[in-house]
C-alpha cells in the first residue's frame, strides 16, 4: 500500500505570478506576488495552480507538499533545504530552512516536507 500525504495540513493563498509553474517552490517577491527562486535560495511555498493567463496562482504556504529534488536525497526526519533552481528543492549544509521530510521517493527524485 503506497501512503499519500499531500494535502495533509495545506493552506494556500492566491498570489500575483509571473511565468512560474505548478508544482514549483516559490518565494514572495514583492507586495501580494511571487517569482521562480534562484538556486540556493530560499522558498516559502509550493504552487499548486495557476490561472489560464499566467497572471495569478495558488500557493501551498503551509502543511504537508511533494516536490522534485536534485542533488542528495533528503533523509526522513529534519533537512536544511533550499531551492534547487529549477523548481524543486536541494540539500544544502548552509543557507537553507530546516524542513521535515516525511517521505522520499528516490525513484520518482520526490520528496514530502512540511512547510
Amino acid at each position: 500500500m503506497k501512503l499519500s500525504y499531500e494535502g495533509i495540513g495545506q493552506w494556500a493563498a492566491t498570489f500575483a505570478c509571473d511565468g512560474v509553474t505548478e508544482g514549483h517552490v516559490v518565494k514572495i517577491s514583492g507586495s501580494g506576488t511571487v517569482a521562480k527562486c534562484a538556486a540556493a535560495g530560499s522558498f516559502d511555498g509550493v504552487v499548486l495552480s495557476v490561472a489560464r493567463d499566467g497572471k495569478a496562482c495558488s500557493v501551498a504556504m503551509g502543511g504537508m507538499v511533494t516536490v522534485s529534488y536534485s542533488g542528495t536525497a533528503p533523509t526522513a526526519g529534519w533537512n536544511t533545504l533550499a531551492a534547487d533552481g529549477k523548481g524543486g528543492v536541494t540539500v544544502v549544509s548552509e543557507g537553507g530552512r530546516s524542513y521535515l521530510a516525511v517521505e522520499a521517493d528516490t525513484a520518482a527524485k520526490t520528496v514530502t516536507i512540511v512547510l
